[in-house]
């Protein structure tokens, strides 16, 4: 991934750009260049390509590579969207967004999202909406982060949503209604950290992703991951993956 950044003080306040190019070579080729983020931001407005508002702002499921087993949201859109922090641990997003795929917006009506978030020492509690235009359904995720111990953090988020017109949407990727994920980081060490996660639908689709971290040194982490997934109903949909990433950032 390429990442450029840009950021100036204003009257108005902090006028910042970002951008996210992605190349990735999948298992037989051919290569593939996404251009994942493009967004400039003054204050708390933002406007370009972006993730939902319905992911980015209540977060990611867990600290695991395939965290969208069952998944989540569909991230890629063009949004504007608004940011509010009251400064006391509040915070608040409404954002206007196109969608892709067969989610895209197909009138001048855009989906929207809406959340609020309140953050502590302790962990933290979000909520988000959302309202997809082309298909006239909605969605909710609910979320709850606990900082157990200073070594030990864990999550658990609750999704919901209307399928009357598709059995999976922008906003409701998952099967089913309900989807729930669970799972947590325990670091063993300032080296090594342990991340879990298992989810869940109303369809009965079940899945559970683990794997070890470690940080060899400053700037180079290899994460070695095993997943597993299975419909409940259904005997032999069985799968187990293995991943090993070797990452290096700076």
């Amino acid at each position: 991934a390429l990442k450029t950044w840009t950021g100036q003080e204003t009257e108005l306040g902090t006028l910042k750009t970002y951008t996210e190019t992605r190349f990735n070579y999948p298992n037989g080729g051919p290569s593939a260049v996404t251009l994942n983020f493009a967004w400039i931001q003054l204050g708390g407005l933002r406007v370009g390509k972006d993730e939902s508002a319905y992911d980015s702002f209540i977060g990611y499921a867990g600290n695991v590579v395939q965290d969208t087993i069952i998944p989540y949201g569909i991230k890629d859109t063009n949004l504007i969207s608004y940011y509010f922090d009251a400064g006391n641990g509040l915070s608040a997003v409404v954002s206007l967004e196109q969608g892709s795929g067969t989610d895209t917006i197909d009138s001048y009506v855009p989906h929207v999202v809406g959340g609020v978030k309140y953050k502590g020492d302790w962990g933290a509690i979000t909520a988000v909406g959302s309202y997809n235009s082309a298909w006239e359904e909605w969605a909710g995720k609910a979320r709850l982060d606990v900082k157990a111990t200073s070594d030990l953090t864990l999550f658990a988020m609750l999704g919901y949503g209307t399928d009357k017109h598709s059995l999976t949407s922008f906003y409701k990727p998952w099967t089913g209604n309900f989807a729930v994920w669970g799972g947590g980081t325990y670091t063993i060490n300032k080296k090594t950290s342990l991340n879990a996660q298992v989810s869940y639908t109303d369809a009965k689709d079940f899945a559970v992703a683990a794997n070890v971290a470690y940080t060899i040194v400053p700037g180079y982490t290899i994460t070695a991951e095993v997943d597993y997934f299975k419909n409940l109903d259904v005997s032999n949909s069985k799968k187990i993956g293995g991943i090993i990433r070797f990452q290096r950032s700076f």
